[in-house]
């Protein structure tokens, strides 16, 4: 017996075949025991907030606190530091996010070529939600987040999580609550990655320059 028949075979055991009386049987997966660990330990709200700011830090990610008095503000200075001139701005943006901002406002079409979002300097979203135990921001398409590509191609991207609601604990949490139809994209830190030498290489996968603003009370 080759590899390859190993390999079909146990798949074969794994997922119940279906027969003339068993009708099309149950789909892949099940019965498959699911009593892993969902969440390491008990956390307050803030405490999770808190692992999930030190985990992004780790990655590398810069954190920024505010409420929603101060998110305008926030947002027109860290544009300012990085010296953008154009913001990508996805179309469900809530509009006083950057109504202290006087940037030149580039609205994700569905005809921009890579090209021409390669030359805007600063995208700003939302998120889905966020995981606190692997400092995992989410993306699902939604309206103030955009396509998967506006927050793929520009250099530099600022994403406001609102804090406490959007934060989980655990990927099983986050996988309970997220749609597995949307197009989701899952980034833990700038785009990075290591040749053989572990030499670290930024901007390769997406931006190198990730800002995450957890937005709550302070």
């Amino acid at each position: 017996m080759t590899s390859r028949d190993r390999i079909l075979a146990r798949i074969r055991r794994a997922v119940p075949q279906p027969g003339p009386d068993t009708g099309p049987g149950p789909g892949p997966g099940a019965g498959i025991p699911r009593d892993y660990l969902r969440v390491h330990g008990t956390r307050t709200p803030r405490e999770r907030v808190d692992l999930l700011a030190a985990n992004l830090t780790e990655y590398r990610a810069t954190v920024h606190r505010t409420d929603e008095d101060g998110l305008p503000q926030l947002l027109t200075r860290l544009l300012a530091e990085r010296g953008s001139r154009t913001v990508l701005v996805p179309p469900g943006l809530p509009p006083y996010w950057l109504s202290a901002d006087g940037r030149t406002r580039v609205h994700d079409r569905r005809a921009a070529t890579a090209q021409e979002l390669d030359r805007v300097d600063s995208v700003v979203t939302g998120c889905a939600l966020a995981v606190a135990e692997t400092g995992t921001i989410v993306l699902d398409g939604a309206p103030d987040q955009g396509r998967r590509r506006i927050t793929l191609i520009p250099d530099h991207h600022v994403c406001v999580v609102r804090v406490p609601e959007q934060v989980v604990d655990s990927v099983p949490q986050a996988l309970d609550r997220l749609d597995p139809a949307r197009n989701l994209t899952w980034i833990s830190g700038p785009s990075a990655t290591s040749d053989i030498e572990l030499d670290r290489v930024e901007g390769v996968h997406g931006p190198r320059t990730l800002e995450v603003v957890l937005l709550g009370a302070q």
